[in-house]
Order: C-alpha cells, then sequence, then structure tokens
C-alpha cells in the first residue's frame, strides 16, 4: 500500500509539473524586443548589431525598420518606436515636440556622389563643390560640360545628358548632402536650402539609400548621392570630391576620420541642443568633405514613452551601450568609422544620465 501511495504522488507530480513545462519555457525563454526606426544611412551596422547582439543577450531582439530618417524623427516624435536614428540631428521644431530628447552619436559615414557612366570604365572621376551644385541644380546637363572636362581631361566624358537621382524620402542622407552643397553655394544656400526633404529642381526620386543605390545602377549616365557603405556593397563607382584645401579626396574611413576629428572635442552634451551640428566641408588637407555623424535619439526619462517599461528601458540602455563600445568594431568592414575616444566618452556620460520614472537606469 505504501509503494502504491508512493506511485500515486510521484503521478500526480509529474501531472503537474508537465503542465507547468511551457511556463517554466517561457519565463526562461522570456524575450525583449526593442523596436527602433529611421535612417538607412546605418542600417547595414545596425542590422549587423542586430545579428551579434542575439550571440550576447540572446533574450534581447532588435527591430529595426530602415525607412530615412524623416520616418524614424515622426515615429520617435509620436512615441511609437523605442528609439528613432537619424543622420540629421533634431531641428528647433522638432525639438520642440521631443521634449527630452537626447542625442547619442552611433557611428561617422560618408555621402558620396556615385554615378553610372560606363563609357569611362574604371577611371576615377573629379568633382567640385559648386560642379555638383550646378548639375542638381540642371545648370549642368551634359557630362562633356566644360567644368567637368576642365577638371577631368584624361576622361573621354561623352556627350550625354547628365540624370540626377535624389531621395523621395525624408532622408538623413538628403540633410547632410544638401547641408554641405549650402555650404560650398551660394546660390544653392539662398534658392534651395538644406532639410531632409527639399523641392529638388531636376532628377527622378527613390526611396533609401538602397533605391537611390539600384537607380544609379540601372540608370547609364546618372549621378545621385548615397552613403559609403552601399557604394561599397553594390560595387557603385564614386567621385573624388575637392575639400577646403582644394584637394581631391576619395571617400575612405581614413579621409572620413581626418574630417571629424577635429570636432569630436567640441561637440555639446546628449540632452542639449544638436541643431547646429554639422562637419561637411571640414579643414584638413586630407579631409573628406561630404561627411556625418548619425544619431540614436532616446528620451532622458523612458518612461516617456508609454511603450517602455523597467526592463525595456535597461535592456534599451544596454544595447546601446554595447553598440557606441564593442559594437563600433564592426563598423569598419562595412565603411563606418568607428567613434573616437572622445565621442564613446560624450555617449556614456548620456548614458549614465538617463532615468526611467526618476531613477538613474545604470547604476
Amino acid at each position: 500500500m505504501r509503494n502504491n501511495q508512493k506511485i500515486w504522488v510521484w503521478f500526480i507530480a509529474g501531472i503537474f509539473f508537465t503542465a507547468n513545462i511551457p511556463s517554466i519555457v517561457e519565463q526562461t525563454f522570456a524575450q525583449s524586443t526593442i523596436n527602433g526606426a529611421g535612417a538607412t544611412f546605418p542600417f547595414p551596422l545596425i542590422d549587423t548589431w542586430r545579428v551579434e547582439y542575439q550571440n550576447i543577450k540572446p533574450d534581447v531582439n532588435i527591430n529595426y525598420q530602415s525607412i530615412g530618417s524623416g520616418g524614424g524623427v515622426k515615429q520617435f516624435i509620436e512615441k511609437t518606436v523605442d528609439f528613432g536614428a537619424t543622420d540629421a540631428p533634431l531641428n528647433e521644431e522638432e525639438e520642440k515636440k521631443a521634449t527630452g530628447a537626447v542625442h547619442i552619436p552611433e557611428t561617422i559615414g560618408s555621402v558620396v556622389v556615385a554615378y553610372n557612366l560606363p563609357q569611362i570604365g574604371d577611371a576615377e572621376s573629379k568633382l567640385t563643390g559648386p560642379i555638383i551644385a550646378d548639375i542638381f541644380m540642371g545648370k549642368i546637363t551634359k557630362w562633356d560640360d566644360p567644368k567637368i572636362k576642365e577638371i577631368n581631361p584624361e576622361l573621354q566624358l561623352p556627350s550625354e545628358n547628365i540624370i540626377t537621382v535624389h531621395r523621395s524620402d525624408g532622408s538623413g542622407t538628403t540633410f547632410v548632402f544638401t547641408d554641405y552643397l549650402a555650404n560650398v553655394s551660394s546660390q544653392w544656400e539662398t534658392d534651395i536650402g538644406k532639410g531632409k526633404s527639399i523641392q529638388w529642381p531636376t532628377g527622378i526620386g527613390a526611396p533609401g539609400n538602397e533605391g537611390v543605390s539600384g537607380s544609379i545602377k540601372s540608370t547609364p549616365n546618372s549621378i545621385g548621392y548615397i552613403e559609403l557603405a552601399y557604394a561599397l556593397t553594390t560595387d557603385t563607382k564614386y567621385a573624388n570630391i575637392q575639400n577646403k584645401e582644394s584637394n581631391f579626396i576619395k571617400p575612405s574611413l581614413d579621409s572620413t576620420a581626418a574630417a571629424v576629428s577635429s570636432f569630436a572635442p567640441a561637440l555639446p552634451k546628449g540632452d542639449t541642443s544638436w541643431k547646429d551640428i554639422s562637419v561637411v566641408n571640414a579643414p584638413g588637407k586630407d579631409s573628406y568633405p561630404i561627411a556625418s555623424f548619425s544619431y540614436l535619439l532616446l528620451y532622458k526619462d523612458l518612461s516617456t514613452n508609454p511603450s517602455i517599461d523597467e526592463t525595456k528601458s535597461k535592456d534599451t540602455v544596454d544595447f546601446i551601450s554595447w553598440a557606441i563600445t564593442d559594437g563600433q568594431t564592426f563598423a569598419p568592414d562595412l565603411g563606418y568609422v568607428p567613434l573616437p575616444d572622445e565621442v564613446v566618452k560624450l555617449n556614456q556620460e548620456t548614458l549614465k544620465s538617463l532615468t526611467f520614472k526618476g531613477n538613474h537606469i545604470l547604476r
């Protein structure tokens, strides 16, 4: 009888344990999903972080939608994502709508002037800022225009119409590119200006860095602007650009790093205004002139966003802390410049200041 009682007890215990296996497994493998959206500029790097971070924190999923800086800022302001991403700092109007926002530089990249000109083969071309502005304003319309020929005497430039390609969506890459053009062309600054979205005088539009890159590749005699990483991964040709010291510079990790090195020590604190920060047309003989930071956006108190609870706030800050330190090791292979030490330190100070319902998240 005692043996039967023992068997019965173990049977009941087995039923209880089996019935609770799903909840035990669920608790053990509970997933936290962090949702972000925005710039296409850093997408290859963020997507690599998404994959690599799973090896470190298997219970944290990173979901990032590459929809352009304009969309990322909009969703950040509307609090429909946990973090936004943008290549253009928040402007004055956006700052008012996103009270308590902080900027966290996540990486450094460059915008290249890419083209599809099969007539010149693998030969490298040169362009100046004023010539690029005139092309995108529709003032220079032929590839064999005297101004282009003058600085490219060795090239057999065709007498073909130039087809310009630009972003059709709100874009931080557009902001960086037009910020540069406004810096080097007074007519561009006066007549067109800079922004994530502008009224283009001419050309065809395409969504995302991916869309512009694809349009250039499929359209002979075209020219457009894309982030360096996309040019490298799609094997799209791009021009050497004349910098502030009148040197023609090829976009690269080194020339991009040279452009931002002088700005790093003077950057503002993460929770102050970044609306006037620009590193285009930087001084220095080796500086590539169309370089930029790309930013992650958070609220200083993460509980401002109703989709973020205390656990997710810690997971989000831990992920970004990893991205700005260990995560930078993945940048060079993808065409991005790792953050300088001064910027990493600035970001760490910003992360330490973040709170959830008034309590510091990092302790």
